[in-house]
């Protein structure tokens, strides 16, 4: 007999990846962290491998979990889509700016699949500086921007907070002193997050590697060249960590979804913005 996977299983998995505890997760659905597990434990079931890496500081994705996560986040999306989309055909172009970290996940994947639903709308994803992206914003090129809090053009009319973890480079050594951190060169809140956060601390740390790009960043983590702050979902299966207890804990970082007012009732810009949260 063919075996299928529940939706309410992924979308337990999934919330308890994105917040990186059962208790949060729990209360993001709203229930009881025992009926979560159990939810949990089910999935795992199913899927004959542990999905979760279980702590007193949370959660993290085993490897068999990182590799049914992206499966989990398009199913779920996909669902959502076809439910609310079934019956009626989007038309008309919708910018979105995202972080580059964002654009480099699995948001573009989403976009992509409900620009395949709708033939008829063109959807626009850009990843500018914050100058740029204010720019196309005031221009009308863009009408969604999703992005930190602070380099945001408009005030967000939503707000989501997610953790950062700790990437190791391939044979990089945890309790190094001074342990090698690789950076984004660029001047942000969650650069200066981070490096308050190490400062904090005590302990010793130098500067192994720095670049502007989600993508130089991740090459010098191939690499072997140090540790890096990132989110979740930009951890690739050789760098993720479940026992990062020789590094200090990371502070969340707040994400915001501005939209242009212009926009008010327009249902293409609608559909990807629920869809823009959905995924977050």
């Amino acid at each position: 007999m063919a075996r299928d996977l529940d939706t309410a299983l992924l979308r337990s998995f999934v919330t308890a990846v994105r917040a990186g505890s059962i208790s949060r997760a729990a209360s993001a659905l709203g229930r009881t962290q025992p009926a979560l597990s159990q939810q949990l434990r089910k999935l795992e079931r199913a899927v004959g491998s542990p999905l979760l890496y279980r702590a007193p500081s949370g959660v993290s994705p085993t490897r068999a979990g990182e590799e049914l996560l992206p499966y989990a986040e398009r199913i779920l999306a996909l669902s959502a889509q076809a439910l609310a989309e079934t019956g009626r055909a989007l038309t008309g172009h919708c910018g979105v700016g995202l972080l580059e970290d964002l654009a480099a996940s699995r948001l573009s994947q989403a976009l992509a699949d409900l620009a395949r639903l709708h033939p008829g709308a063109t959807l626009e994803v850009l990843s500018l500086s914050n100058a740029e992206m204010r720019e196309a914003y005031d221009a009308g090129r863009v009408q969604l921007v999703l992005d930190e809090v602070p380099g945001l053009p408009w005030p967000p009319s939503w707000t989501v907070r997610l953790p950062l973890v700790w990437a190791v480079g391939q044979g990089v050594a945890t309790d190094a002193d001074p342990l090698p951190v690789v950076l984004f060169s660029n001047t942000c809140a969650w650069r200066t997050s981070v490096l308050e956060t190490m400062e904090g601390t005590g302990r010793r740390w130098r500067v192994a590697f720095e670049s502007n790009s989600l993508a130089g960043v991740l090459a010098a983590l191939r690499a072997g060249l140090g540790v890096a702050a990132l989110l979740p979902a930009n951890l690739e299966p050789a760098m993720a960590r479940h026992d990062a207890a020789a590094l200090p804990a990371l502070p969340d970082v707040e994400l915001g979804l501005a939209r242009h007012p212009a926009t008010e009732g327009d249902a293409l810009v609608d559909a990807v913005e629920s869809a823009l949260r959905r995924m977050m």
